[in-house]
């Protein structure tokens, strides 16, 4: 009886980041809807997106170091308190100040919520049931960005897009229940007030913040030729390497940066952030697409992440199971999985202008399969590296703050890939039209220029759309063959660098 009150505790958390994780991906996938009805400028917009990534990775940096200070129940309802007050006030907001404000103390929630996810399995489950929990944490990175997408969709294209912060109002009170039911009452440690680490607190924000910041503008403002880019810049420079530094030595970290001495943990930390990249990638490049070369509405688009989504809650508790034979090597499965990712960016870089969303199926049968192999077994080989309920929080910091920046990082590759190969195709495209200028005879359909007559309007803006449809799909397939780099490099780290480990039911039974 002792322990299912936990573990209802913690399903209410895992309902909580549910919630923000929702409030992300929703206020992403129906930015244009809902920036169309707030009247607000492209530029404008790209604020509200770049505001909340930077405060999430301060969320995360200092929910684990709160939950010990303050005790994890009452941060964790302060968490879900504040992610749905800030979202469903949102529509309400009567100016642009107002609402970055908002968006902020969204990403700060959602920033809270998902590093008490892990901190509570770890503390709270037992060590035959703990590869089951660390599958639950595994949903935050795989299952709900992918249902999210889809729900998002559905809200814009068949209601409206003020359902996009409403829908938080059952889910937080879903969560708060469970969590005011389940969760054990600790006793604060204020004490803990006195050495906290504020110099550590104000160069985090500065460096990160300034980092991601850049990262999310960087594109639009065109890069070093801005003096707020390069301002930006050398904060990041100064401020980062200043954290780590002061982070080291520190008393009472945020980040206990020593723990990275431990292979599994290092590995664990830097895999997620790749993975992550990846899955960025991989789920909204059919997206970009669907859209943008079929013409397809979100709601038809997002049929295929939904699919990503369902699988995971079979693949994951699955990839669990698996896990749990002492016989089995972790890195192994990794290693399955990254096999699994290859072979799907690959079978979609052939992607052509013909293609529909039944084409996509099947590689994303093999991306969905790819991510659960790699998430649990990546999470398995971090947390085992944990001697104890008291190192917990200091472990989910470390694995959740620069899960945080990677999100950002995907955003930035995604740019930096359609910055570079698209200009790159869509000027050799040009370059051959140019060439056989004189040999262009008109087709069946009246598209292409007759030998010696002049375009018509229509006769150019039909040619410039297929130079850019033709143009798209080139970079769409650039885009899975970096995936299938990033695969290859991770096929190599996981192979020569984590260690050998057991099933926590092994690894932690008592002799």
């Amino acid at each position: 009886m002792k322990l299912s009150n936990p573990l209802v505790g913690l399903a209410g958390i895992l309902v909580a980041a549910m919630s923000t994780e929702l409030n992300s991906t929703l206020s992403a996938v129906a930015l244009p809807d809902i920036t169309a009805g707030f009247g607000i400028s492209h530029d404008a917009a790209t604020w509200f997106s770049s505001i909340y990534a930077t405060t999430v990775v301060v969320g995360m940096c200092l929910a684990p170091w709160f939950a010990v200070t303050f005790t994890l129940r009452r941060v964790t309802l302060f968490a879900i308190a504040l992610a749905c007050v800030t979202t469903v006030i949102v529509p309400t907001a009567p100016n642009i100040e107002v609402l970055y404000l908002i968006r902020a103390a969204q990403g700060f929630a959602e920033g809270l919520t998902i590093p008490l996810l892990m901190t509570t399995a770890l503390r709270v489950l037992a060590p035959p049931i703990r590869l089951y929990g660390l599958a639950c944490y595994a949903l935050t990175a795989t299952f709900f960005p992918s249902l999210s997408n889809t729900i998002a969709a559905l809200w814009v294209d068949v209601l409206n897009w003020h359902f996009v912060f409403f829908q938080s109002i059952p889910l937080a009170a879903l969560a708060a229940a469970l969590v005011w039911s389940g969760m054990p009452e600790d006793d604060p440690r204020y004490e803990r007030l006195a050495q906290f680490d504020w110099r550590g607190l104000s160069l985090m924000i500065l460096g990160f913040g300034s980092f991601t910041t850049m990262l999310q503008q960087g594109d639009r403002l065109d890069w070093f030729h801005s003096d707020l880019i390069c301002l930006l810049a050398l904060i990041s420079i100064i401020a980062i390497p200043l954290l780590v530094l002061n982070e080291w030595f520190h008393p009472l970290p945020l980040l206990k940066l020593q723990f990275l001495s431990r292979r599994n943990l290092a590995y664990g930390v830097s895999t997620l952030c790749v993975f992550l990249i990846i899955g960025a990638l991989a789920t909204e490049l059919p997206a970009i697409y669907l859209e943008d070369v079929q013409g397809y509405r979100p709601l038809q688009t997002h049929l295929i992440t939904l699919t990503i989504a369902l699988m995971q809650l079979l693949l994951l508790p699955l990839a669990a199971r698996i896990l749990d034979f002492k016989w089995l090597d972790s890195r192994l499965v990794s290693f399955a999985g990254l096999l699994c990712i290859l072979a799907s960016s690959i079978g979609a870089s052939y992607v052509d202008e013909h293609w529909n969303r039944e084409q996509f199926y099947l590689w994303m049968v093999f991306l969905a399969v790819g991510e659960a192999a790699i998430v649990v077994p990546l999470l398995m080989m971090a947390t085992n590296t944990v001697k104890g309920p008291h190192e917990g929080p200091f472990a989910s910091a470390l694995v959740n703050t620069p899960r945080a920046v990677a999100e950002t990082v995907g955003v930035w590759m995604m740019q930096l890939i359609f910055r570079l190969r698209g200009g790159l195709h869509s000027n050799r495209i040009l370059d051959h039209l140019g060439a056989h200028r004189h040999q262009l005879a008109e087709g069946p359909g009246g598209h292409l220029l007759a030998a010696g007559a002049g375009p018509s309007p229509h006769e150019i803006a039909e040619l410039a759309e297929r130079v850019r449809i033709q143009a798209l799909v080139l970079t769409i397939s650039d885009g899975y063959l970096v995936v299938a780099a990033l695969a290859i490099a991770l096929m190599i780290w996981v192979s020569v660098f984590p260690e050998r480990t057991y099933p926590p039911r092994v690894l932690f039974a008592r002799h």
